[in-house]
């Protein structure tokens, strides 16, 4: 008896997470191109990065199939996207600029790293490991997706974009 009341309830209790971590709109993100992509960003206008490290959801340009539920962002928040693929690692990244006032950050807010462990249940299709960084004080945003965790350095948001993903990206 008690082994079945067990059983059973593990069985509600993973159920109830699973119905928890889908029930999450916009958890998952999409970095196809220059032309297609997305951003987490804080769920509400005018959040703060760090502050919503947990809460954040991603934003894509346009509607894209592998990024179900997920918000379009704010016309002229993303200023410039710069795409790389890097085919020998298996990564791609964005790097550029933003206009923070189309989302209403604050330009005193130092920004903040969204990654595989926050905003809680996060991920980029197709891709195991990402790491992102958005710094409205600087009006920059950068993004990498990787197949190896090597090659997404979570460690160091607070070396910003330089530091995370290494120098002679672009902001323009």
């Amino acid at each position: 008896m008690l082994k079945t009341l067990l059983a059973s309830s593990l069985v509600a209790l993973a159920a109830t997470l699973s119905t928890v971590s889908a029930g999450v709109p916009g958890q998952t993100g999409a970095l196809i191109s220059a032309t297609e992509y997305c951003i987490f960003l804080p769920p509400e206008y005018g959040g703060g990065i760090a502050e919503n490290e947990d809460h954040a959801i991603a934003f894509c340009n346009k509607d894209i199939a592998s990024a179900p539920k997920a918000k379009i962002l704010p016309a002229g928040f993303i200023k410039s996207v710069h795409f790389v693929r890097n085919t020998q690692k298996d990564w791609v990244q964005i790097t550029g600029r933003i206009d923070r006032t189309k989302y209403g950050l604050k330009n005193s807010d130092g920004g903040g790293q969204y990654d595989i462990k926050a905003p809680r249940g996060a991920s980029y299709a197709g891709y195991k490991y990402f790491v992102e960084l958005v710094e409205p004080d600087k009006n920059t945003y950068c993004l990498r997706a990787c197949k190896e965790k090597r090659d997404c350095n979570t460690g160091k948001s607070t070396y910003g974009c330089e530091g995370v993903l290494g120098k002679g990206f672009d902001y323009s």
